[in-house]
C-alpha cells in the first residue's frame, strides 16, 4: 500500500527564523516539491529574503532556483546582493544561469557577470547572444568531447577529465563526441560502448559519423521535435563549418515542448500567451493579452449583424426561421473548431504540410459528407418536433449539410494558409473559423430557404 510523504518538521520562515545554514538545508532535504518551495518563497518579506541569501551556500542557492518557477527566481534574484547571486550563477548549469539572466535588465545582467570569473562570463554571454527562441539559446556548452584520433582508453582518460561538466541531469554524459584538432564534430559514441572497447581500440573506430545535427539558430521547438522524432537523449547544435557549439538535451527537450503546448493551448483560445504562470498575472497583463484578438475578432463579426439585416424581410416572412439560428452556427463552428483542434496539433508535430492539402481537403471532406448526413437527420427531427411544417424541415435539413460542407473546408484551408503566412494558426484558427461561419452560415442558410420555400419567392 502506497505512503504519502512525510509531512516537513520545517518550514521555511522558521528555518530563517532559527538562522543556521544547517536549518535551510534541512528545509531544503524535506521540502523537495517545487511547487511548495516557491509558494514558502513567495511568503517571506524582502527582509527575509535577503537573510536567506545569506544562509545559503552557492550550490544550495543554485539547488533552490533550479527547482523554481523561473519568474518566482527573477523576483528574489533581485532581491539579493549582485555578489551573492554571481556565486549562485557560478554554480548553476550554464543554460539555467542563461535562461534566469535573460530575464533580468540588461544593467541587473552586467551588473552580475561582472562578478563571476570571465571564463564563466563568456559562456554565458555567448549564450545571450543567440536569439531567444533559437536552439542555441537553450543548449548547454558543457559537452563531453574526446579527439578522434586517440584510442579508448586515452578517450577514458579524456572523459574523466570533463567530470566537472557531468551535472545532475545524466543526459550530459549519455554520449561522448569526438571532435578534431579544429573542434569540428567527427561522431558520436555511447559513453557505455566507450566504456567497454577494447583499450587500444581507437575512438574513430568507435564512433558513429552519421550524426543527426541542428543549427544554432533553428527553432526551438523544432529541434525539440527533431530530438524526440528520433528518440535521442541529446542532440548537438553544430554552426555552418560543423563546429560543435553543444547540445539540446532531452531534458531541457521537454521542458521546451511544455512551454510550447502551453502557448498553443493559449492561443487556441484566441489570446496571446502569458509569459508568466497564471496566478503571476495581473487583471491588467489579462486584458492586454486578450482584448487585442478579442477587438478583431469583433469586428469581424460584426458583419453578422449586417447579414440579419440583409435578410430582414425573409425573417419576417417566415419567423420560424429565426428559431434555428443558433443551431445552425453553432453546428457550423463546432465542426469547424474540431477540426482546426486536430490539424493544428499534427501541424506543430510536423505531421501535416501546406503541401499535404489536398489529402487534408480529400479526408475532411469525405469525413464531413457523412457528418453532415447525421447532424442533417437531427436537424430533421429537430424541426419536426417543433411542427414547423415540411418545406421548412427540408429547408433546415439542406442548410446543415451545406454549412457542414462549407465549415470542413474553410477549416481545413485556412490554418495551412496561415502558416504559410508565418501566423500562428494556433491564435486565430478557432476563433477566425468560428466567426467566419457564423456570417456565411446565415448567408447559406437564407439563400437556401429562399430556393426552397414559396414564400419567400420574388424577396
Amino acid at each position: 500500500m502506497p505512503t504519502s510523504a512525510p509531512t516537513p518538521t520545517i518550514d521555511l520562515r522558521h528555518a530563517i527564523a532559527i538562522g543556521t545554514p544547517a536549518s535551510i538545508d534541512t528545509w531544503l532535504d524535506e521540502v523537495d516539491d517545487p511547487t511548495r518551495r516557491a509558494d514558502e518563497l513567495t511568503d517571506l518579506t524582502k527582509v527575509e529574503v535577503r537573510t536567506l541569501a545569506d544562509l545559503l551556500s552557492p550550490e544550495a542557492a543554485a539547488d533552490l532556483v533550479d527547482t523554481l518557477d523561473l519568474h518566482v527566481a527573477v523576483d528574489a534574484v533581485r532581491l539579493v546582493p549582485p555578489r551573492a547571486v554571481a556565486n549562485m550563477v557560478e554554480a548553476l548549469e550554464s543554460d539555467r544561469a542563461a535562461e534566469l539572466l535573460r530575464e533580468l535588465t540588461p544593467t541587473e545582467r552586467e551588473g552580475i557577470l561582472s562578478l563571476v570569473t570571465p571564463e564563466q562570463a563568456a559562456i554565458l554571454r555567448a549564450l545571450l547572444d543567440w536569439p531567444q527562441e533559437s536552439v542555441a539559446a537553450h543548449m548547454v556548452p558543457e559537452v563531453l568531447t574526446v579527439s578522434a584520433h586517440v584510442s579508448a582508453a586515452e578517450a577514458i582518460k579524456q572523459v574523466r577529465n570533463h567530470r566537472a561538466k557531468l551535472r545532475q541531469d545524466s543526459h550530459i554524459g549519455a554520449y561522448v563526441f569526438a571532435i578534431d584538432a579544429d573542434n569540428r564534430l567527427v561522431g558520436v559514441v555511447s559513453f557505455r560502448e566507450l566504456v567497454l572497447a577494447d583499450a587500444d581500440r581507437s575512438v574513430s573506430d568507435l564512433v558513429e559519423e552519421d550524426v543527426i545535427t541542428v543549427g544554432p539558430l533553428m527553432d526551438q521547438e523544432a529541434a525539440a521535435r527533431t530530438l524526440t522524432k528520433h528518440r535521442l537523449l541529446a542532440i548537438p547544435v553544430v554552426d555552418e563549418d560543423n563546429h560543435l557549439l553543444g547540445i539540446l538535451t532531452a531534458d531541457d527537450a521537454s521542458d521546451i515542448a511544455e512551454e510550447e503546448a502551453t502557448e498553443d493551448a493559449e492561443r487556441q483560445g484566441g489570446s496571446e500567451p502569458l509569459e508568466v504562470p497564471y496566478l503571476r498575472a495581473s487583471p491588467f497583463l489579462l486584458w492586454k493579452k486578450r482584448i487585442v484578438w478579442l477587438l478583431v475578432l469583433f469586428l469581424a463579426a460584426a458583419y453578422t449583424g449586417t447579414v440579419m439585416q440583409a435578410f430582414e424581410d425573409e425573417l419576417e416572412a417566415v419567423v420560424v426561421l429565426a428559431f434555428f439560428i443558433p443551431l445552425l452556427i453553432g453546428t457550423g463552428g463546432n465542426t469547424g473548431t474540431q477540426i482546426t483542434t486536430t490539424l493544428i496539433r499534427a501541424m506543430s508535430i510536423d505531421n501535416v504540410r501546406l503541401r499535404d492539402v489536398g489529402k487534408v481537403l480529400r479526408k475532411e471532406m469525405a469525413t464531413g459528407v457523412m457528418v453532415a448526413a447525421a447532424m442533417a437527420a437531427a436537424g430533421l427531427v429537430r424541426a419536426w418536433t417543433l411542427g414547423v411544417g415540411v418545406p421548412v424541415m427540408i429547408t433546415v435539413s439542406v442548410a446543415l449539410v451545406a454549412i457542414v460542407l462549407w465549415s470542413a473546408f474553410i477549416a481545413s484551408v485556412i490554418p495551412l494558409l496561415l502558416k504559410k503566412l508565418r501566423v500562428d494558426p494556433a491564435v486565430v484558427s478557432g476563433p477566425m473559423i468560428s466567426t467566419i461561419v457564423d456570417g456565411t452560415g446565415l448567408i447559406i442558410y437564407f439563400s437556401t430557404a429562399k430556393l426552397l420555400l414559396p414564400e419567400l419567392a420574388g424577396l
